[in-house]
């Protein structure tokens, strides 16, 4: 097949032509256009009619979450929901039969309601990120509804992959914030808090990708990560047994840290309440349907081995 990628030169992009490279052509959109091993060639956002005839477009570019809250938000709509109008307008004219967006769990909700979070919920985004998302996923269900997708069926295939916090090696997100205290050796002060939260391993992510060109898959909204969500504290047991460390967790006193971040929050310290209530909150996702759809029953890389992979390349 022939694919455009775009926002090929990110994290998530690298990794799926080092996945494809020897099965299909890729063409690269994105702001910056370096000779890469892979890409046929790179296109800029101003040269799309240049783009030659491809199969399948996989629409990556975006605007992080920026977990510092230091961008503005108008920002997150100009390039998350007006990046996906533009490629996907693009789409429609062109030939192409799947369009592949990745959008975001925070799309669907910024926390989890009940034990995990399918793809029943109705959108509840909080934050810009979220909203950005979640227009931009109003927009491709307007303009084309839902159609089979696979050899011999009529019209096209459209896919929205909402994932959870994506890593691997080369990936420089939270969990390396998570690894730079477990290395030096500081002690984690929230172990009493037993929260458990679910990770996307860059292979497993491949690996459904690859799903949904090779295989006929149903149009639709897919959530996307691994099949274990693991607590906080398994992380740090996973990030030293990955590294020959030993673990450093106290479990102090529910109420008494509570009793801290409220302090914090007053006295706009790190530790306030926000903070602690994302620290230790639950954020369990359902890959089910996505299993169902690809008709296997566990993915192929497990939490705990994607997450030694990712430590392991710190």
């Amino acid at each position: 097949m022939t694919l455009l990628i775009t926002g090929i030169h990110g994290f998530v992009g690298s990794n799926l032509v080092s996945s494809f490279k020897e099965t299909h052509s890729i063409y690269g959109l994105d702001i910056i256009s370096p000779e890469k091993d892979g890409i046929v060639k790179t296109f800029s956002w101003n040269d799309l009619e240049q783009i030659p005839t491809v199969d399948t477009i996989i629409h990556l570019a975006g605007k992080a979450h920026d977990t510092k809250n230091k961008s503005q938000s108008q920002v997150y709509f100009d390039i998350n929901t007006g990046l996906t109008q533009k490629i996907f307008d693009y789409f429609l004219r062109s030939s192409a039969t799947q369009f592949i967006f990745f959008s975001s769990v925070k799309a669907a909700a910024d926390t989890v309601e009940g034990d995990c979070l399918t793809e029943d919920v109705i959108p509840h985004p909080v934050g810009p990120y979220g909203e950005s998302k979640i227009k931009a996923e109003e927009y491709i269900q307007s303009a084309l509804p839902p159609l089979p997708c696979g050899e011999g069926a009529e019209g096209r295939g459209v896919y929205i992959l909402r994932p959870c916090m994506i890593h691997g090696p080369g990936n420089k997100g939270n969990l390396n914030l998570l690894y730079n205290v477990v290395s030096k050796g500081i002690p984690w002060p929230l172990g009493a808090f037993d929260n458990r939260r679910s990770f996307t391993s860059i292979d497993n992510l491949c690996y459904i990708v690859n799903g949904l060109l090779s295989k006929n898959i149903e149009s639709g909204t897919y959530h996307i990560g691994d099949d274990e969500a693991l607590s906080t504290n398994e992380l740090i047991h996973i990030m030293c047994e990955a590294t020959g460390k030993k673990p450093h967790i106290w479990k102090l006193n529910k109420g008494c840290m509570n009793a801290c971040a409220k302090m914090g929050t007053a006295l706009h310290l790190p530790l306030n309440t926000e903070r602690l209530h994302k620290l230790t909150e639950n954020y369990v996702v359902s890959n089910q349907k996505i299993k169902q759809a690809l008709q296997i029953d566990k993915m192929p890389v497990t939490a705990k081995e994607g997450i030694m992979k990712t430590i392991q390349s710190f």
